[in-house]
């Protein structure tokens, strides 16, 4: 009996201890794939549950070193999320106000993105980063992780990465503490990409009145 215990246990221990090789491999993989871009664009969805109401956007995403990004929402309707790595505009065409932030103080479930390229290290990013093998990815073969983001824990319980087996993330699900959940998928990406510096750039339509804040969201 007393073997079949140690038996028991030395399986366990070695599971675990494959799990966490698997786990240190596949962020690794992450981290190297980004991290050797300069610049990158997809396509990707957008869908938010919450608060009784739920919603679903497609636009563009386009990232940058260092720390540039431009979300370009274009279903169901036009939207414009940019950030030259030191301010962000929050931006809907053919409104009168436009909200911008400065990116240090932004509180905003996209803004993490802006790091993606050049600084990712998901082992340190995340606490307790797990595989998921409840969590069913929505593309076969692909790997989903867990874990919770140490720059947003006062305010997400956990996020899930969806991870292709050539270390893309396909998709981001973020569940916060209020019970919403925000899901982003990513597709159509493309390596490198010719982007101009301007285009992370925003100037506002004369006019229009800034809003300070620390959240980006419609006026």
């Amino acid at each position: 009996m007393k073997s079949l215990f140690k038996s028991l246990v030395f399986l366990l221990l070695a599971s675990l201890a494959f799990a966490q090789t698997d786990i240190k491999k596949l962020a690794e993989g992450v981290d190297h794939r980004y991290n050797d871009l300069r610049s990158m664009s997809a396509q990707f969805s957008e869908r938010y549950s919450g608060n009784g109401m739920e919603r679903e956007e497609t636009g563009t995403l386009s990232l940058k070193k260092p720390g540039k990004m431009r979300w370009e929402y274009q279903s169901p309707r036009e939207k414009l999320f940019v950030s030259d790595g030191k301010l962000a505009w929050f931006y809907v065409p053919g409104e009168k106000q436009v909200r911008q932030a400065q990116v240090k103080k932004l509180d905003d479930l996209r803004s993490p993105l802006r790091y993606l390229l050049g600084h990712t290290k998901l082992e340190k990013e995340f606490t307790g980063l797990s595989l998921a093998p409840d969590v069913k990815p929505a593309v076969a073969g692909n790997t989903v992780l867990r874990g919770i983001p140490v720059s947003m824990a006062d305010r997400v319980s956990q996020v899930l990465l969806e991870i292709t087996p050539e270390h893309r993330i396909a998709r981001i699900v973020v569940s916060e503490l209020d019970g919403s959940t925000t899901e982003f998928t990513f597709s159509q990406e493309q390596d490198n990409p010719s982007l101009a510096d301007s285009s992370f750039e925003f100037k506002p339509p004369a006019g229009v009145e800034i809003l300070q804040g620390s959240e980006l969201t419609a006026p």
